[in-house]
């Protein structure tokens, strides 16, 4: 995993302060919703807790000296929200699940590759899924649970799986 790469509104000091033109606000918070997706998505994060998240990297740069008020930050974060992007996991908003992928997305990746390696008709458990050495090189590859069972979730609507339980594993059969 190489260095994460900042936008270029990193490094421009407004950027840091919501602005009050709404058109303007408007293609600022874009901005900020891109950098946060982009930037869990590298650190392959799949949660952020809003305290940790003002004082760390994504939302504070120590080189301009500038942060993101707690204002702005929720105002990411309802976008992402609205958007399907992040989903809160208490009801104080202080906690959230980040989906840089929706759910269909993920199913669609992952029945991708069910296919492209003679998967189908065959069952596989969640385990060889996320941690197996045939998936080592693919993106889903340490997906969390949550997810991923999101995922195949996505998968049974559309009829291109079934989830299943055995012994004390789970798994999932391919279509």
């Amino acid at each position: 995993m190489g260095n994460f790469e900042w936008p270029w509104q990193y490094e421009f000091p407004p950027f840091f302060t919501l602005q009050p033109n709404l058109e303007v606000r408007k293609k600022q918070l874009q901005a900020w919703c891109d950098l946060l997706l982009a930037y869990h998505k590298h650190h392959r994060i799949y949660t952020l807790d809003v305290k940790e998240a003002a004082s760390s990297p994504l939302f504070s740069n120590a080189k301009l000296n500038r942060k993101l008020s707690t204002e702005g930050i929720q105002a990411v974060l309802e976008d992402l929200r609205v958007k399907g992007n992040i989903e809160w996991t208490d009801k104080g908003r202080a906690r959230c699940l980040v989906m840089w992928r929706t759910p269909e997305e993920w199913g669609n990746l992952i029945y991708r590759w069910a296919s492209n390696n003679g998967m189908t008709n065959t069952v596989c458990t969640l385990y060889e899924l996320t941690s197996g050495e045939d998936t080592a090189k693919e993106e889903f590859y340490g997906l969390e649970d949550w997810l991923l069972k999101r995922a195949l979730k996505c998968l049974e609507r559309q009829r291109k799986a079934e989830m299943i339980a055995f012994d004390t594993n789970e798994g999932v059969k391919f279509f």
